[in-house]
């Protein structure tokens, strides 16, 4: 069996934009809707979720059979546990709260097999297949893709250094924590936020990296998109859920 193909990636690689969803809701049944909806990527969230590193296994088989592509968010930029949701058939990882170069150098160890790495191997895991695809640990890194994940000042003055750093292939700006290390907790609407944003964006870009973002604030996103943004979360789930809700129940 041949080592499966990370579109993903590839679509990174040709700076192919990517539209996406978060998804926080621990159901499969609701994540299988939502991999039939037409999004290019939706992200599984074990940081600001219910989800546990194995709960990630059923998610991942309900993405599986439809064309989107999913990644996973780590709740750490800790080996252990990047090495289970590796090990559960991710091939996309989003690590959060990188703060700088030697973070990210740290989460791109975890991901990669030694010499050129600390993962640890194992023979038959849902990442081989099961051990069907041959010379998975040689392989592997081919198809992995590994997104860091910028969310301080201090992070975002690190944009450059971090963006050297061999195997990152993309570099996500998170505009919630960034608003609150600008002393604005839930301020991701202040024009001072967005600015820093797109700012980041067009950094990541001039760096030669893909960028990343996530909002629901569509004027937003599209400054977003004009200043480089590639992999763009255009809404979360469990938002979605609430105002569908609150319009249906308003009707009445």
């Amino acid at each position: 069996m041949d080592l499966p193909r990370n579109a993903f990636k590839a679509a990174l690689a040709e700076r192919r934009r990517q539209i996406g969803l978060w998804c926080t809701i621990p159901d499969s049944g609701l994540v299988e809707l939502l991999a039939g909806c037409g999004y290019d990527w939706l992200l599984l969230d074990t940081e600001h979720s219910p989800v546990e590193g194995s709960g990630t296994l059923p998610l991942l088989q309900a993405v599986a059979p439809y064309p989107s592509s999913a990644a996973v968010r780590p709740a750490w930029n800790d080996a252990v546990e990047i090495k289970k949701l590796l090990d559960c058939g991710a091939q996309t990882i989003l690590i959060p709260y990188v703060q700088n170069a030697g973070e990210a150098r740290a989460a791109v160890a975890a991901v990669r097999y030694p010499p050129r790495g600390i993962r640890g191997v194992a023979g038959t895991t849902r990442a081989s297949r099961f051990g069907a695809v041959e010379n998975y640990a040689q392989r592997a890194e081919e198809e992995l893709c590994l997104l860091v994940q910028v969310e301080t000042v201090d992070a975002v003055a690190q944009i450059e250094a971090i963006a050297t750093v061999d195997g990152v292939d993309g570099i996500f700006v998170g505009p919630a924590d960034l608003a609150a290390s600008m002393g604005h907790p839930g301020g991701t609407a202040r024009p001072d936020v967005k600015a820093a944003v797109v700012d980041a964006i067009r950094r990541i870009t001039a760096a030669g990296k893909p960028a990343g973002v996530l909002s629901a604030d569509q004027p937003f996103l599209e400054d977003c998109a004009e200043a480089g943004a590639v992999f763009i979360a255009v809404d979360v789930d469990a938002s979605i859920v609430r105002r569908g809700a609150l319009a249906r129940r308003g009707a009445w």
